[in-house]
């Protein structure tokens, strides 16, 4: 069973959707009971950093997702999922975030003819290829929608780049921990490949 935490963020359902085609068994949830059961965790959302942050420790998910890393079992985040894995970020200063891996998320720059977020399709290289690519080709298009992006502090972890007027840590694997900054829900057969990877660990 993959469980989806459920903390008032947006674009969940279309996660618990595309788990759906791939006819996995879902659960959207934020009861401990549930997640301490579950063999996945989904960690999505699209929003502010520092909402985010308040709603999980608002239903105590901080620390759920912490017991769960420590756990050994898969967890993935995906878009300012990625992001709150981190220390903290630009947009809001102050806030810490999981600090479960090293590194910051800072605001995409201003460039001339540069638009700000971030939406639409880039094509992804492999520094270190992980395991959610199995069996995609470098050069792949996936779908993006932000303005922060990441920066790892540990180059080891980082399995999938992208350059939008700056370098762009797209993806991270590291020991049971896995994040995507673009949305693989919404990066058709690609992405559709790498939820199934993941729920195949």
């Amino acid at each position: 069973m993959i469980a989806i935490l459920d903390y008032d963020a947006g674009n969940i359902k279309s996660v618990e959707k595309a788990f759906g085609i791939l006819g996995e068994n879902t659960v959207l949830t934020r009861d401990f009971s549930v997640i301490e059961k579950a063999d996945r965790l989904v960690l999505p959302g699209v929003g502010s950093f520092a909402d985010a942050m308040e709603h999980l420790k608002k239903y105590e998910l901080d620390r759920a997702i912490k017991d769960y890393v420590q756990s050994e079992r898969p967890f993935i985040g995906i878009c300012l999922g990625l992001q709150l894995l981190f220390e903290s970020s630009e947009e809001s200063p102050g806030c810490k975030g999981l600090n479960l891996l090293d590194g910051v998320v800072k605001r995409i720059p201003d460039a001339p003819g540069l638009k700000v977020p971030h939406i639409g399709w880039n094509s992804l290289d492999f520094p270190n290829k992980g395991k959610l690519f199995e069996g995609i080709d470098e050069g792949n298009f996936v779908y993006f929608v932000h303005s922060y992006y990441l920066e790892a502090s540990e180059p080891s972890i980082v399995t999938a780049t992208t350059d939008y007027g700056c370098h762009i840590h797209a993806s991270v694997e590291k020991d049971n921990i896995f994040a995507c900054q673009f949305h693989p829900e919404k990066s058709s057969t690609v992405g559709l490949q790498i939820l199934k990877n993941f729920a195949n660990l």
